[in-house]
């Protein structure tokens, strides 16, 4: 069974990469065009602009000799000669105000072809959109903020406050395990449990993976203990590993933030999830980080994960199992697919919350975030009615 998951999943995967592909090679194709346009209008209107000079001079040099050809007294000739003169300057201007106009429309084409171009350059790679069919949750989702994502066709299939700040608690270790998965090479290279990881989790209450000071583990240790267990001194290790300290770790979040598109409405202060106030993102924002943590091999598969044993080590010579509770306790709710892939979070600011990938019996994908519910039980029950309500229709 996990093996036929795992071929869906890479199936739908290597489409999605080939959608992105296509997209990317559609937007290329509106900018050539885009080009082709400019490099066409910008010849004609030059010709435009020269005929419109040409007529305007032709004007002035007719007048002009009707005003010298007239016998009359001349008085009269030189009234009708500085006429003429008068005429010449205001066609002058005429000429000029033509030649400003034609020079304006041609700059104001040229910048709606730049905003239109720097408007396709600049679109994420990871976004969803509202569509005429997104429903808007009601009471029937419990958990206060939510959201559904159709990630083969891009579009938010339901929400609630999606696209509302709120506190991600321990879903912000999606990102950590993302950040640190981009930048380590050796999943088993060793890294020593440290009185700063310790001390940082239990000084803010937070859960732990069971990782002792002194204890030498793996860095693979360390990823699955950060999203498993959701192990405060798990991801705090990584953090440290990766960038010699939490504080440069978190800069290295905000800027993946930043390259999601996401950092509008989203910034880290922590690679756990405590609670703080500068410390947010939305549902929206969540998704989008777990379809790119889902893009990644290494975070795809820790994410997937029931349980998992840990090295063996002196303070562990067995390991520890950890396991995946979330993904334990959903797999039991008929949602018309299968859940494969998640992670919780509870701070009492923003109570139990998850994100979750799941498939329905075809192979499409989706992406789930609920934030705010009163308790784990009832978290897992919105996404599974969410998925019920794609899954099984």
């Amino acid at each position: 069974m996990k093996e036929q998951l795992d071929e869906n999943y890479e199936i739908e995967r290597n489409n999605r990469r080939n959608r992105r592909m296509e997209e990317m090679r559609r937007r290329k194709e509106k900018q050539d065009i885009a080009r082709r346009r400019i490099r066409i209008v910008v010849p004609i209107a030059a010709v435009v602009l020269v005929l419109a000079i040409v007529m305007v001079s032709g004007i002035g040099r007719k007048g002009s000799g009707k005003g010298e050809a007239g016998e009359i007294g001349q008085k009269e000739g030189n009234e009708i000669e500085a006429v003429s003169q008068e005429m010449g300057k205001e066609e002058g201007g005429t000429q000029e105000t033509l030649g400003e106009e034609s020079k304006n429309l041609l700059d104001n084409f040229l910048f709606q072809e730049g905003q239109e171009e720097e408007k396709e350059v600049e679109r994420p790679l990871y976004y969803a959109e509202e569509t005429e069919n997104t429903l808007q949750l009601g009471g029937d989702i419990l958990s206060s903020y939510a959201v559904l994502i159709d990630m083969e066709n891009k579009a938010i299939v339901s929400g609630k406050s999606a696209r509302v700040r709120m506190n991600p608690a321990s879903m912000t270790k999606v990102l950590t395990l993302l950040v640190a998965a981009e930048h380590i090479e050796n999943l088993d290279d060793r890294v020593e449990i440290t009185l700063e990881m310790t001390d940082y989790s239990f000084v803010n209450g937070c859960s732990n993976a069971g990782f002792e000071r002194g204890e030498t583990v793996t860095v693979r240790d360390l990823m699955y203990g950060t999203i498993l267990p959701s192990g405060a001194e798990a991801a705090v290790g990584l953090s440290i590993y990766v960038a010699g300290s939490q504080e440069a770790f978190v800069e290295m979040m905000n800027g993946k933030l930043e390259e999601l598109g996401l950092s509008g409405s989203a910034h880290f202060t922590n690679c756990v999830g405590v609670y703080d106030e500068n410390h947010y993102c939305t549902a929206y924002d969540m998704a989008m980080i777990m379809e790119a943590a889902l893009d990644n091999e290494v975070c795809r598969e820790v994410l997937s994960s029931r349980t998992y044993t840990t090295s063996e080590t002196e303070e562990h010579p067995e390991g520890m199992i950890l396991s995946n509770w979330f993904l334990r306790r959903i797999e039991d709710k008929e949602v018309g697919g299968k859940v494969t892939s998640g992670k919780t979070g509870f701070v009492k600011e923003s109570g139990s919350c998850a994100v979750s990938y799941g498939m329905d019996k075809d192979g499409k994908g989706y992406v789930c975030v609920t934030a705010d519910a009163e308790s784990q039980w009832t978290c897992i029950k919105d996404h599974a009615k969410l998925y019920q309500s794609v899954m099984m229709q």
